[in-house]
């Protein structure tokens, strides 16, 4: 008889979260990961958990939704049982309005919005004199603000979902025999092997380049301008990125790219003009075919699953992940929406 029910193969945030869900309802649970705990995406630096425009509902907005509004209580809980910080906090997002057509678009959505998330988070249009030496420039003078989006700091956040999993009795390690059912969270690397195993393309690696600078604006909401993404961190940085990279020689390298990011950075944000950087980081992240995460039963594999293509919303989708994935997996009870099926993405 095993003495696991369930094995993960991937210690990022989808195989963190299927762990985890699983371990709540009493399975027995064993992640692998060679390269131990985040070390593909999962430990980067940005940690923006954003959401969808709200209009032209679907089911995967509504399901990001529900995993944000989740976030909040989900990541408390994970930092009580494991004793250490996931760096979350829904500190909201501004977003400049170009043109007087946009503006007025903003303004439509904002009733959308209202009833769309259910009065759980709001979508306002505000002046830029609201965010006085934050704000980043804006030609019509107003801002987009909503407060439903959050940020996280990945590597803190995956540490503490693995803390939590041991603290729970689960197991986390580097190298251990499959038991149980299985479930295959393996990132970029992951949807290449599916793509030669079935001989058709199921997914790409796609490359980002990052940074941290060192700055304190803990208390800010983060900034989505000029394509970047300006994330103030709860211990005094800031991190902006990325780049989206389909071609790549080496996938750890930092290059021009994210200089240009850097110096686009400090243009729209004076603030962080001359905050020193810290770090830089270059990493792959898994894009299932079908653009959304590649959730369900592994083709021709009875009693294996796939849970992959987090690609930039992973940390944001993941606590709904590990819910509709402990679903399946334990009570073969499919809740899974049909555009994030596998076979969505064959």
């Amino acid at each position: 008889m095993a003495i696991v029910d369930v094995t993960i193969y991937g210690a990022g945030i989808f195989g963190l979260s299927v762990a985890w869900s699983c371990l709540k309802r009493g399975a027995k649970v064993r992640v692998i990961d060679p390269g131990g705990v985040g070390a593909g995406s999962s430990g980067g630096l940005v940690g923006a958990l954003a959401p969808h425009v709200p209009e032209r509902w679907n089911a995967k907005k509504a399901f990001q939704f529900d995993s944000l509004i989740m976030a909040e209580a989900y990541w408390a809980e994970v930092e009580a049982v494991s004793g250490l910080p996931s760096g979350y906090g829904r500190t909201g997002r501004l977003q400049p309005i170009a043109d007087d057509r946009l503006l007025a678009l903003a303004h439509d959505r904002k009733a959308e919005a209202k009833s769309l998330w259910q009065g759980k988070a709001m979508w306002e249009v505000r002046p830029i004199t609201d965010f006085p030496g934050w704000a980043p420039d804006s030609a019509t003078g107003y801002l987009i603000h909503d407060t439903l989006t959050a940020r996280m700091n990945p590597r803190l956040a995956a540490k503490a979902l693995a803390g939590a999993v041991q603290a729970k009795g689960g197991e986390v390690a580097s190298a251990a025999d499959e038991e149980g059912r299985v479930v295959w969270a393996t990132g970029w690397q992951g949807l290449l092997a599916l793509s030669q195993e079935l001989s058709k393309p199921v997914g790409n690696g796609v490359k980002g380049q990052s940074a941290l600078l060192q700055h304190d604006a803990a208390h800010l909401p983060q900034l989505f301008a000029d394509a970047l993404h300006i994330i103030p961190h709860a211990n005094g940085t800031v991190a902006i990125g990325s780049t989206s990279e389909r071609d790549f020689d080496d996938p750890a390298s930092c290059d021009d790219a994210l200089d240009d990011v850097i110096a686009r950075a400090r243009e729209v944000c004076p603030a962080i003009a001359d905050a020193p950087v810290i770090e830089r980081w270059a990493g792959v992240r898994p894009r299932a075919k079908s653009r959304a995460p590649m959730l369900g039963q592994y083709p021709g594999r009875p009693d294996h699953f796939i849970a992959n293509g987090g690609f930039k919303i992973g940390f944001g989708m993941g606590p709904k992940v590990g819910e509709v994935m402990a679903d399946l997996v334990l009570d073969g009870r499919d809740t899974i929406p049909e555009d994030f099926k596998v076979a969505a993405s064959l």
